[in-house]
């Protein structure tokens, strides 16, 4: 649609209520283009509306309180498109040694997906990662199967669970909606529930971050980062986050995005 000025604030957040009740999510980029304003402004409304518990904050955007918190997947998967390559380039390594990874449903893992090295076998609950996976003839792939949630297109609930019950895994790639000191968290409780199924019958836990969720929330805590082996975090993440993420994990790397100091 054509930009239209919005400059009064109780009308511009009339609107975003209006969208957020069409469609169950608003992303704040989208709505300051469309409505005229800049993206700070938006964010500004969205955290009026927010604090009044009339929406949800979650990344790029917010959801409805009583709606889906998590953003579809097809949009985020377009968001931070550098950071997440970087991100997945700079987590290779980390899975040198594994014969088995799990892979979760999140938009950076399954940037990973498309880069993994041949010979591993693939343990997912995540469409995409499947899609990815099977289109090569030298990686195996364990599909879990359950309850299909299209906003994060992947399976989840009990029979995902249980499915991961019976297996064992090196690495579990895990990503997230936000962290902090507190922890790493997800805003749906079934990809939290999946989250850290994997991390249980994983020898090691790899959670790839960009920077954008060290200053997100989320209300579902999935684990510690102090129980992640490794953290990759691409190099927007401020030095306070990265010293946050230094005295909680065991190892952290910065992806280097590329980006002009």
């Amino acid at each position: 649609m054509a930009s239209v000025r919005y400059s009064a604030a109780p009308r511009r957040r009339d609107e975003l209520l209006r969208r957020l009740e069409e469609s169950g999510y608003v992303s704040s980029s989208t709505a300051a283009a469309e409505l005229g304003v800049s993206e700070m402004t938006i964010r500004r409304d969205l955290g009026q509306l927010a604090a009044e518990g009339r929406v949800r904050r979650v990344v790029g955007g917010a959801s409805l309180v009583d709606g889906s918190a998590a953003p579809p997947f097809e949009l985020r998967r377009g968001e931070a498109a550098r950071e997440k390559d970087a991100i997945a380039r700079a987590a290779l390594p980390l899975l040198a040694d594994a014969g088995v990874v799990a892979l979760d449903a999140g938009t950076t893992v399954a940037t990973l997906a498309r880069r993994l090295p041949q010979g591993l076998t693939v343990i997912t609950h995540s469409v995409p990662v499947i899609t990815a996976c099977t289109g090569r003839d030298d990686l195996e792939v364990v599909a879990l199967g359950g309850t299909f949630h299209r906003a994060t297109r992947s399976f989840a609930g009990p029979a995902t669970r249980a499915g991961l019950a019976d297996l064992a895994v090196d690495v579990a790639v895990l990503s997230a909606t936000a962290a902090g000191p507190g922890g790493v968290y997800s805003a749906d409780p079934w990809d939290a529930d999946t989250k850290r199924a994997m991390a249980a019958i994983a020898d090691r836990v790899v959670l790839l971050l960009d920077h954008r969720k060290l200053a997100a929330r989320a209300p579902m805590r999935v684990l510690g980062l102090e129980d992640a082996h490794a953290v990759v975090v691409d190099d927007e993440a401020t030095p306070e986050q990265l010293a946050m993420l230094r005295e909680r994990c065991e190892r952290v790397v910065v992806a280097d995005t590329g980006a002009a100091p």
